[in-house]
């Protein structure tokens, strides 16, 4: 089986800094890698990089076993790849079904009108399959709670992706139940047949939802190790360079 997504030898630097070096990872469908790392360690320009925000400074990424540049994130998502951010990027004062066409809004023709009601109903079928529960898809944004703007924002990431989602710390403002729901949702993703790589600072999320786990520290690679079989103190022996005797 070809990877959805390869990375080889990427190397970003950003003036004299390296934020990234010698990293490869490959990510197969229907398979959920977390990326692991204290701060500074170089997961977020990763995501960048994969997303089409930066482009390596050298390195090869290749989708499906071709070989793509990215020029911007826009060029990413023609490709099938969507971020979920922590700041959602969600329009507050929009409905739900606005926000899940964001810049691809369906029209109807000759006149180009927006189609509001095919959006609502695609919006409304795709949140009840997931189990995203929020009042209607009419509802506005600003009403709902954090795990509701944060499964709207996955369902979005959902609809749109076509290979790969990648999501930066999604559960990081949330509590518990509403983590646990975001949690359930990510798993689901795997039934689609996406590649899902996910920056968590929590261990324990990691270790409940990632197949592999890849650990960088200060921009390098420390290694990837499947999740059944490593345990929380060798990953964070790994995450601090400080090894227990």
């Amino acid at each position: 089986m070809n990877p959805t997504l390869s990375l080889k030898d990427i190397q970003k630097s950003f003036g004299g800094v390296t934020a990234i070096q010698n990293f490869s990872l490959d990510l197969f469908p229907g398979e959920i890698v977390a990326l692991v790392g204290d701060n500074g360690a170089g997961k977020s320009t990763l995501i960048k990089i994969v997303s089409g925000v930066h482009r390596p400074t050298s390195g090869d990424i290749a989708l499906d076993g071709a070989s793509v540049s990215f020029s911007d994130a826009s060029a990413a998502r023609s490709h099938g790849i969507e971020v979920v951010y922590q700041d959602l990027a969600l329009a507050d004062e929009q409905p739900v079904y606005m926000n899940m066409f964001l810049g691809r809004e369906l029209t109807r023709k000759p006149f180009g009108l927006l189609d509001k009601t095919r959006m609502r109903s695609e919006t409304q079928s795709l949140v009840d399959q997931l189990d995203v529960r929020i009042p209607s898809a009419s509802s506005t944004i600003r009403d709902l709670s954090g795990g509701q703007r944060q499964g709207i924002a996955i369902a979005r990431a959902t609809h749109w992706a076509s290979k790969l989602i990648l999501l930066d710390e999604p559960t990081a403002a949330l509590g518990v139940a509403e983590t646990a729901k975001v949690e359930e949702l990510v798993a689901s993703l795997k039934e689609r047949n996406l590649a899902i790589l996910i920056i968590s600072h929590s261990l324990d999320q990691v270790f409940r939802l990632s197949d592999r786990i890849c650990v960088l520290r200060r921009g390098e690679q420390i290694g990837v190790r499947k999740t059944a079989e490593t345990d929380k103190n060798e990953i964070i022996a790994m995450i601090t360079g400080v090894h227990n005797q």
